[in-house]
């Protein structure tokens, strides 16, 4: 799997965020909590990057992305009941609109859940736990 290595070290970062805080909290605090964390790793972290989304060669739009790693790796947060499809493909669009192949949704539910997506080649997939 592209990115293997640092992505599982991102889950754990995850769940040791989780076991700490445990679920009920605004999005914001738990993506304060993993850039703590993940920035005890040795990572490059970027919080709150704005990133251009282009077509046809021009910038039609921007979002921020909650968290990157490494300049390789989006990790969008979500604190909601569950994750859903909408989640999964507004990661997927994050992902077609930067050169970044590797996404993880993180989600501080009242169960914890993650997914990992993969775009390359006009694809994606988005693999369970």
């Amino acid at each position: 799997m592209l990115y293997q290595a640092v992505t599982e070290m991102i889950i754990g970062a995850y769940y040791k965020v989780y076991n700490a805080l445990g679920f009920g909290f605004l999005e914001k605090v738990y993506e304060n909590a993993m850039v703590l964390e993940l920035a005890e790793t040795g990572f490059l972290i970027g919080q709150q990057q704005s990133i251009k989304v282009y077509y046809k060669g021009s910038v039609v739009g921007d979002y921020v992305a909650d968290i990157t790693v490494n300049d390789k790796i989006i990790v969008e947060m979500k604190a909601c009941e569950c994750l859903r499809e909408e989640h999964v493909a507004q990661l997927m669009n994050y992902l077609k609109a930067t050169n970044l192949e590797v996404g993880l949704l993180l989600n501080f539910g009242r169960k914890p859940e993650f997914r990992r997506v993969v775009f390359s080649n006009h694809s994606f997939v988005a693999l369970p736990k």
